[in-house]
């Protein structure tokens, strides 16, 4: 695990806590793939199941209305090359988690990039026809998400999280 070296954080936790569980699946397939739906069915049973209390899902920028809000490289080369099937289950993915029931936030991070950033944090709630978020983090998006295990600001809501 050396290449997690000082990147990562581990938390040992309860696991009867019934707080809330981060969502955090990725994937590099460019076909088709049922991967979060499948995952998101499985644990929305499981956190019933158990009376977890809080999904926070993370899920990316492309989904639902924030398609094409992610800037010209991703959204005309990225998205309808590589990664346009893997988002057709991204939101099979936040549709499940709608109907959930569950107290939810989904976090749709811009695409992520490397090096220090020097604007505040944009948090998007509803998007605008303008709205283009082009960059975030990792720590950033790991960060905010952390901040919403005790938070009620944005339950309910999915969110654009990045930078212009």
């Amino acid at each position: 695990m050396a290449q997690w070296a000082g990147r990562v954080q581990v938390h040992a936790l309860d696991p009867r806590d019934t707080g809330a569980v981060i969502f955090a699946l990725g994937t590099n397939t460019t076909g088709a793939t049922m991967l979060f739906s499948d995952a998101t069915a499985a644990l929305i049973t499981a956190m019933k199941e158990r009376r977890v209390g809080r999904l926070i899902a993370i899920t990316g920028v492309g989904v639902g209305e924030t398609c094409g809000h992610d800037g010209f490289f991703h959204g005309w080369i990225i998205f309808p090359l590589f990664t346009r099937k893997r988002y057709r289950d991204k939101d099979r993915q936040e549709s499940l988690i709608a109907a959930s029931g569950l107290d939810r936030i989904i976090v749709r991070p811009a695409p992520f990039s490397e090096g220090p950033v020097s604007a505040a944090l944009e948090v998007h709630t509803e998007i605008k026809p303008e709205t283009r978020l082009t960059r975030i983090t990792r720590d950033e998006v790991a960060d905010f998400v952390a901040a919403q295990l005790d938070s009620d600001r944005y339950l309910w809501q999915q969110l654009l999280i990045g930078h212009a």
